[in-house]
């Protein structure tokens, strides 16, 4: 990493870096790029963890933090022996971060840059480390999309991918003018530098370019301008000349057909089939020169994480403190410590870790609650110089005003009864002209004098409003109510009648149903069909299917599939042909 000088010693904290984020020592800073900047710490016993802040602009564009957050979450699933897992993080703080184990080895990356190309044997073992771990990712239901030489790291015992999906959170954010580039030109796949739509395919694209930098010091697709870059990956064939021809499959990686390109399991079968001997991750996979590395990067952080710490100041309380009720015997008994509030909860590491002596951080600004008076400061944990016991007020006589609670009780009973009675009265008038004229209408209208309960207090057919061409952006939900219904931010409103996000299409009322061929689209069918279910994928869906989607507020409506974004379309959304019923039902909301 960049953060690491000749001989293993890490960059200390530059000036404007945080002493520790959340309950996070900071020790050492690791490195920076377009998503923030990254920091050695260390949990609580002594293991190192790698924390990254992410960008203030970025942190400050809602979509982003809600993107953020449920990639961070997606990735907490991926447990993998390639894969750095995520140990601890917060998506809501004024500074999100996330903290992954750290990898005690260079970038493949600065490794071929110091040390020139990989030998044919650790491309092999680099290129089925790599592959297992995209098999995981991919399991997770996370395409990666930013795979790159500096996102892959090189430790004793095999390789590791990093930053797995954490690209997809600042796709969709309106910061196209701060200068923040997602995604590496020269790793991109064609259909990612055309703006289509993004596959696990992707991802095999990319590992053959960092299969090729590996073997031959650069791309497949040379150096130059990023549009010019992007052209040949879209238009041109691959370099790869002065490739080993043990490594000629990894042409199969660069086909730019995704459909063409092989799976991460046939990528590790390939590799073993180009190994002579069998393929096994050990402590000598690597030139010695990066191994060497790695062994002085373990020295520096173990003495970093043996280094004698400061404790830090005692934290403001966030709640309010009961005093005890006799004084402590010590005259100034020492403040114990508080760790920093979470926004969210958070693994087991979540306290002051061990690590180096740095200056304590910053006082953390109080507490407020989001509504009512702002709150007065409160005192720090425990008594303080000077406190005493403050007299108990004298115990209040209550029995004069549990008589009273009693008789207001009373009239207010007496009160709702007088009330219950009236309108009593005045619902068996109404009731009774009802029904007479109730009766007449039916004797004129219906010789037999008969009619069912049921149809009487049913909801009566509305007019249909039918709306054609209703494009929704993934993240975007749609009211049934609104004329027309347009496409508005979701930020996480799962509630709405539909919202369409990952590949879904989805229900907050949890009342949604694809309809079989068979069946008609129509009010009747979408009243009587009962298969709710909450999401539906994309994949099964064709053009012209049909879903009758129900609303809480009794709109019921009929949508109709028409197809997702053309390759060609950089935005990712779903258009839709829509039929509404409005006020179809009784609403079930409150």
């Amino acid at each position: 990493m960049a953060g690491v000088e000749p001989g293993g010693q890490f960059r200390p904290l530059e000036a404007g870096d945080p002493a520790s984020v959340a309950a996070y020592r900071l020790a050492a800073r690791l490195g920076s790029g377009g998503m923030g900047t990254v920091y050695l710490s260390y949990t609580p016993g002594g293991h190192p963890i790698a924390l990254k802040t992410i960008r203030p602009e970025l942190s400050e564009d809602p979509q982003f933090r809600r993107r953020f957050r449920q990639e961070v979450e997606a990735a907490q699933r991926v447990q993998g022996l390639y894969t750095a897992p995520v140990i601890d993080y917060d998506t809501e703080g004024d500074l999100p971060w996330l903290a992954t184990a750290y990898v005690a080895g260079p970038s493949l990356a600065s490794a071929v840059g110091e040390h020139g190309p990989l030998p044919v044997p650790s491309v092999l073992l680099l290129l089925a480390g790599m592959a297992e771990a995209l098999s995981v990712i991919h399991g997770a239901g996370i395409v990666h999309r930013d795979l790159k030489p500096s996102n892959v790291l090189l430790a004793g015992d095999g390789p590791r991918v990093i930053d797995f999906g954490i690209a997809r959170a600042a796709d969709a954010t309106a910061l196209t003018g701060t200068g923040v580039s997602i995604g590496t030109p020269a790793f991109m796949s064609p259909e990612q530098a055309a703006g289509a739509e993004i596959k696990p395919a992707s991802d095999l694209f990319a590992l053959g370019q960092v299969a090729a930098f590996a073997a031959r010091g650069q791309g497949a697709y040379g150096d130059g301008p990023s549009h010019a870059v992007l052209y040949r990956i879209v238009h041109e064939e691959p370099d790869l000349s002065g490739l080993p021809g043990q490594l000629g499959f990894i042409a199969r990686c660069l086909a730019k057909n995704p459909a063409d390109r092989p799976s991460p399991a046939e990528i590790i079968s390939l590799c073993q089939e180009a190994s002579p001997t069998p393929l096994r991750q050990s402590g000598s996979w690597l030139p010695a020169a990066i191994t060497e590395q790695i062994t002085q990067r373990v020295s520096a952080s173990a003495a970093l994480a043996a280094a004698p710490t400061v404790a830090p100041q005692p934290s403001a309380p966030t709640a309010p403190v009961t005093r005890p009720d006799t004084p402590p015997a010590p005259a100034t008994p020492p403040t114990p410590t508080a760790p920093p509030v979470h926004v969210v909860p958070t693994a087991p590491a979540a306290h002051v870790p061990p690590g180096p002596a740095y200056p304590p951080p910053a006082a953390q600004p109080q507490f407020r609650p989001a509504f009512g008076p702002p709150t007065a400061p409160q005192p720090p944990f425990g008594p303080q110089p000077g406190w005493r016991p403050q007299p108990l007020p004298p115990p209040k006589k209550r029995s004069r005003w549990i008589g009273y609670t009693i008789a207001v009780v009373a009239g207010l009973v007496w009160i709702g009864g007088c009330a219950s009675f009236i309108r009593g009265l005045d619902d068996s008038s109404d009731s009774s002209a009802s029904s007479g004229s109730s009766g007449s209408s039916r004797t004129a209208g219906d010789p037999s004098g008969g009619s069912s309960a049921s149809a009487a207090d049913s909801v009566p057919d509305p007019e249909p409003v039918r709306y054609e061409g209703v494009n929704v952006p993934t993240g975007y939900y749609i009211q049934f109510q609104d004329s027309p219904p347009r496409p508005l931010d979701g930020d996480g409103r799962y509630y709405s009648d539909l919202f369409y996000y990952d590949g879904e299409l989805r229900s907050g009322n949890d009342k949604i149903v694809l309809l079989n061929n068979a069946q008609e689209g129509s009010l009747k069918t979408c009243r009587e069909e009962t298969r709710y279910a909450e999401r539906v994928s994309l994949t099964q869906l064709s053009k012209g299917s049909e879903l009758c989607v129900h609303s809480s507020s009794g709109h019921i409506a009929l949508v109709t599939y028409q197809g997702t974004a053309p390759e060609s379309d950089p935005s990712d959304y779903v258009s839709l042909d829509l039929t509404i019923w409005r006020n179809a039902e009784e609403p079930t909301d409150s």
